[in-house]
């Protein structure tokens, strides 16, 4: 059993490359975690990627074509900004990153050319990022004179199977927004509208933990398989515990010590969020334990309540991250009324108004009928028994005048 990463021209490989042995190995350790092993994979992880990912004589780099749907580049951006030793830098040494409109070097007909021989020669992953838009004939986002639907199309085919990155990619995020106007949706629902059965596997957040990335790519090449999968093709490692389950403020939550507003001695105990409108109950992520910027911090822990960007039901772009979640410093979402955006607690309060409008007037119309006077007249004896006095429901006693009530 190989143990660790000792080959010379692997290890010189590295080091051409300014990575020490040390700092390759705590990076395996990072990424055995990221896919849900034990650090202890590490030394597995390491010999995987020396034996069958660089370099290697007998094996390849594994290909990936990465492509831009509607997006701000922002999951690329993460994913270039990752731990150190630079996972990006070391992840796109590890995989033939044949065609990315960001990151490849190459540029027009040579680029477009490689992304279709990749295509030909098949077993590649394609990661896709952004929105997949559906209005104008797919023609918003053409490339090389090729609808931009028909390139997501194409590339998914031949594919082991399409990463969709970022929760735009998930299931049009922003761009699925009310009005969506050109019709943007996810990955998984435009593929299965096309009919293609090409595994997806969906990573929202608004951007994209560059681990989470990372940790699909090492279940590919270490383990040789697609990692667990939820309901929504979402990696169950990642994505089956709520961001409340691992937040550091829980302990807050429980005793009842809360944030309801900033600039408070609550905010600075550092007392739960939950009522300055944190999303951390109902979203599901591991925020709390991957963290970002070199696991030093994260949304919450920076003092910001969670936003809910990993929200994005693949079957359904209305249901993304801004429309359930808007707006992100108040409790409630907003309802949508014709075209427009109401607060719960506005209609609540608007019908209370009405309602005590109401009895205002109807308070002055009594007044003023003078059934507040006193009282308003009862009839002494009900006309029904008056005229049927065998059958007659109530009791009734004579007086000086006429029949009095019981």
């Amino acid at each position: 059993m190989v143990t660790e990463a000792t080959s010379p021209e692997f290890l010189a490989k590295l080091e051409a490359r300014g990575v020490s042995r040390r700092s390759f190995m705590k990076l395996c350790g990072s990424l055995a975690v990221a896919a849900g092993l034990s650090e202890l994979a590490a030394p597995r992880v390491a010999a995987a990627i020396e034996n069958s990912v660089i370099g290697a004589e007998s094996g390849k780099l594994f290909p990936v074509i990465w492509i831009e749907g509607a997006s701000c580049t922002g999951c690329t951006e993460s994913f270039a900004q990752g731990d150190a030793p630079d996972p990006a830098y070391i992840v796109l040494e590890m995989i033939s990153l044949n065609y990315c409109e960001t990151l490849s070097a190459a540029a027009g007909w040579s680029m477009e050319e490689a992304k279709e021989q990749t295509i030909e020669a098949g077993n590649y992953i394609l990661i896709y990022e952004g929105a997949v838009l559906e209005g104008w004939d797919g023609q918003a986002l053409r490339v090389a004179n090729e609808p931009g639907t028909d390139i997501l199309a194409h590339a998914a085919k031949n594919a082991n199977a399409v990463v969709a990155l970022g929760s735009c990619a998930v299931n049009g995020g922003w761009m699925a927004a009310h009005p969506n106007s050109a019709n943007a949706l996810g990955v998984q629902g435009f593929l299965k509208k096309q009919g293609i059965d090409t595994p997806v596997i969906n990573i929202p957040g608004c951007p994209a933990n560059p681990e989470w990335v990372t940790s699909v790519l090492v279940d590919v090449l270490l383990v040789g398989q697609l990692p667990e999968l939820t309901s929504e093709n979402k990696p169950k490692v990642t994505f089956n515990q709520t961001v409340h389950d691992n937040c550091q403020r829980r302990g807050h939550f429980e005793n009842g010590e809360f944030v309801y507003a900033f600039g408070t001695p609550e905010e600075a105990a550092g007392y739960c969020l939950y009522p300055m409108g944190c999303r951390g109950p109902m979203v599901k992520a591991n925020c709390g334990i991957v963290r970002w910027n070199r696991r030093r911090s994260w949304c919450v822990e920076s003092g910001g309540p969670c936003i809910g960007c990993c929200v994005a039901n693949p079957d359904n772009p209305g249901e993304n991250w801004v429309e359930t979640n808007t707006p992100f410093r108040a409790r409630f979402r907003d309802l949508r009324i014709g075209g427009a955006m109401v607060q719960p607690e506005a209609i609540a309060w608007t019908v209370t108004g009405i309602l005590a409008a109401a009895l205002v007037v109807h308070g002055f119309g009594m007044k003023k009928a003078g059934r507040t006077d006193g009282g308003a007249p009862f009839e002494k004896e009900r006309e029904w028994d008056m005229k049927h006095p065998n059958e007659s429901i109530g009791i009734y006693t004579l007086d000086d005048n006429s029949k009095g009530g019981n």
